[in-house]
Order: structure tokens, then sequence, then C-alpha cells
């Protein structure tokens, strides 16, 4: 099937087997020349006889993208606004140079994901962090606190960009990360849309996802009963992890609090034992250095566990919500097909009653719609067999327009198949990578705050035992 007819954002070619790379997640196979296409809605994916299997991803490479050094731009006036580092690191052939640096505002990052969801409709478009937060109630935006969980989140968002093989070969990322005139780049792309003879509007979007939310798919694949089982096991796993860290979080901080007390009082202690003054007052900071310690690793290494945690949550999400695309595809052949199935039915059943024999009515609206016609020709007097010919004609008209739809709409379910199952395998290998990371940084946190506090204990230990308890 010629498959960019149906959907131009996607990429549908076959790709071989998946592998890790190791800088990325992912192991970049052999390079190959891209071929460049129209103005960045396609991916510039070459074809080749050796394709196989389209539902497996490919990543011939690697492209490794870090968001840093956040800077106060035109500081001091109400226009004020941080802007971000974008350093990328790759080796795929269709990008200009292997290192590339350049500088992008928030709403520049937002531009990039609203283009990227609305050309690349099949592909699990990663979420960006919202702007409506209370911190742009507050005044609070421009703070450290939020400023550097912004820009790990942009960092999360665009990594996870360069890590989809379809979604890094969009011209428009490869603008974004490169370009010097990149306003330019966002005024083309904002005055030549992807597809706009096939766009549908916002009102036709919502009444699909209306009427198909009453309907039931008649053949569920079961792949994608297994996948969706999985993302609802893995977030109801997130939730439990998210509440029961949420809790040793507080609990963590509690226990700060309390070693802060307790060196306050060793303290206070210390000036009424004039013999061990001067031990207990050692023994008092280390205490209160305890106390840092944990308060420390509260925020280095838990608060990032936890944001991480909700920037994956709402990742599955998106993974979740092509699902639900994927089942509006598979009713919208299902539909269409039921209606060509009752046409036939309907034009037999005339075939049959003009050849003597009694025909059995379509079922469903066709089949009611059919009966009251006739009792509408009835009423007024109509010649059933002229009738009945020309309902036969109108049919075998309808039948023909609808096998043709049918025929594309199967085509386009079934290339939606092989997309889904393909950006699955993608958000699996980065949910993999992801939890790796996330709780490799817990363990090296943990390990770094023990070791500190470990030295801190044995330290104290001597000046403690020189203590003489006379009896």
């Amino acid at each position: 099937m010629d498959a960019d007819s149906d959907f131009q954002s996607v990429h549908w070619d076959s790709t071989p087997a998946v592998e890790e790379d190791a800088q990325l997640g992912f192991t970049p196979a052999d390079s190959r020349p891209a071929t460049a296409t129209s103005p960045g809605f396609r991916t510039d994916y070459e074809t080749t006889a050796d394709d196989s299997d389209p539902t497996v991803p490919k990543w011939d490479g690697y492209l490794a993208v870090q968001v840093t050094d956040p800077v106060k731009e035109l500081e001091g006036t109400k226009d004020m606004y941080i802007s971000y580092a974008v350093k990328s690191q790759t080796n795929l052939p269709f990008f200009p140079q292997q290192s590339m640096n350049v500088r992008r505002r928030f709403q520049d990052f937002v531009f990039l994901w609203q283009h990227l969801s609305q050309d690349f409709a099949a592909c699990v478009v990663p979420p960006i962090p919202s702007k409506h937060r209370a911190e742009y109630v507050t005044g609070d935006r421009f703070s450290p606190v939020f400023v550097e969980k912004r820009r790990l989140d942009l960092q999360r968002f665009v990594q996870r960009v360069a890590n989809n093989p379809t979604l890094c070969r969009s011209t428009l990322l490869r603008s974004f990360l490169d370009s010097s005139e990149w306003s330019v780049s966002m005024h083309q792309q904002t005055a030549h849309p992807p597809d706009p003879e096939g766009k549908t509007s916002f009102f036709d979007t919502v009444t699909d996802t209306l009427v198909n939310s009453f309907s039931r798919i008649r053949k569920a694949d079961e792949r994608f009963i297994e996948m969706k089982e999985g993302i609802d096991r893995f977030e109801e796993g997130m939730g439990s992890v998210d509440r029961l860290w949420s809790r040793a979080r507080a609990r963590e901080n509690d226990l700060s609090g309390d070693y802060h007390d307790l060196a306050v009082a060793v303290q206070g202690l210390g000036f009424l034992e004039s013999g061990i003054t001067e031990q207990l007052n050692h023994f008092a900071n280390t205490l209160l250095e305890y106390s840092s310690l944990i308060k420390h690793n509260v925020n280095r290494t838990q608060d990032p566990f936890l944001s991480h945690l909700h920037s994956l949550q709402s990742y599955t999400a998106v993974s979740r919500g092509l699902l639900k695309l994927r089942d509006q595809k598979q009713l919208d052949f299902e539909d269409t097909a039921e209606y060509l199935s009752n046409a036939q039915q309907e034009r037999d059943r005339l075939a049959a009653i003009r050849d003597g024999h009694p025909g059995q009515r379509a079922g469903g609206i066709s089949g009611v719609g059919g009966y009251l016609r006739e009792r509408v020709d009835a009423l007024r007097g109509l010649d059933d067999d002229r009738a009945r010919v020309e309902r036969m004609r109108k049919l075998d008209v309808k039948i023909k327009d609808l096998q043709a739809e049918v025929k594309k709409v199967q085509d386009v379910s079934e290339a939606f198949n092989d997309e889904t199952l393909r950006e699955q395998a993608i958000f699996q290998a980065s949910k993999q990578s992801e939890m790796k990371e996330m709780l490799g940084k817990v363990a090296d946190g943990n390990i770094e705050m023990y070791q500190q506090a470990i030295e801190e204990w044995d330290a104290i230990i001597p000046m403690l035992q020189r203590i003489r308890v006379d009896v």
C-alpha cells in the first residue's frame, strides 16, 4: 500500500532488530545515507530491500542532547525570560555537524512539542512540562529551584525525542538543535502546515472520540490487549511507588529535624557537664552534620526521583493515548466494513425478491431503514418492481464506493497497527533505560550519603571513647 498517502507524518518503513546504544540506552546499527523529503513533515529515512519487519524500530546512530546553563535574558525588564543552552552530539548522517550548541527558551520547546505532536500523530511524542504552575502566579518562576526543575524536565523531553528513531529524523528537530535562525524556521513551519487537505478539525476529532467511546472492538487484537494490561500494571506500580516514596520522603525530613533537635539538646547538656563539654559539642556537631546529610539527600536524590517518576507517568499516559487512537482506527474499519456488509445484504435481498424468492432483510439500522422505505413507497403508490430496480442501482454504486473505502480504511488501520507496535517497542526501551537511570541515581545518592555519614561517625567515636566515667 501507499502508506504516505494516509499518514504523511509517520514513517512506515520496515526495519531490522533493535540493539541498545551504549550512550543513550540504544546501540547504533550501521549508519546509512538518508534521503531528504518534503519540508520537514516526513521522516527522511531511506527504504532498502533488506528491510523486513515494519513493527521493529531501528536505531542507526545516536543523538545525545543536554539542556544546561540557564541564563536570565533581558533581566530587569517585563520581558525577562530564561534561555537554556542545548548541546548535542550525534553521528547521524543527516545532521549537518556532529557537535551543535544553541540557546533556546521555554516557548521554543513548546513550539517543538506542539508541531511534533501534530506532524507525527502515530508516534509517542513525549510530554513537555506544563506552563500553568503555581510559580507563575506567585512570581517564583525565576527562582533557582524552579529553573533547575524545569531544566531537568526539558532535558528529559528533548532526550526522549532524540531517542525516538522516527522523531529524531524530523527536520524541525534538526533545525531546533542546529539552526542559528530558529525564529525563521518557526515561521516557515507555521506557514506550511503538514497535510492541509487531510487535517481534521477539533470538532471532528472530539466527535469521533465520543462516538467510538460507546463502541467496542469486535475483533480485539491480543497484542494490544497485552500492551494495555502492561501499561495498567506499570501505572499501578508507579502510583504505589509514588505514594510510598512520598511518605518515606516526609519521614526523612522528620528524621532530619529530629537529629537537629537532638543536637541542640546535646549542646545544652554540654554547658551543664563541664568535664565533657568539648566531647558533647563535637557530638552535637556530628548530629547536625548528619541531619544536613539527610536533608541534602532528600533534596538531591529523592526529590529528583519523584520528579522523574511523575514525568514518566505523563510519558506513559501518552503511550496509552496512542493505543486509544489505534482502537479508533480499528473501530473505523469495523464500522465501515459492517456498513458495506449491510448494503450487500440489502442488495442481495432485493435481487432475491425480483427473482421470486423471499429475501432476508439486513439487520441493524440499514434493515429498519429499508423496511420504512418500502412502507413509504407502498403508501405513495410507487411501482414495487421499478422502485427495487432503482434502489439496486443505487446500492451497486454505494457498494462500489464502500469497497474502495473499506480497502483504504483497512490499509490505514493495518499501517497504524504496525506503527503502534514499533512505537510501543521504542517506549518500552526508553522506559527501561530511564528506570535504570532513576534507580541508579537513587542508589548512588544513598551510597554517597551513608559513606559521608560513616566518615562523620568514625571521626567522633575516638573522642567519645576518651570520656571516663567514675564509678
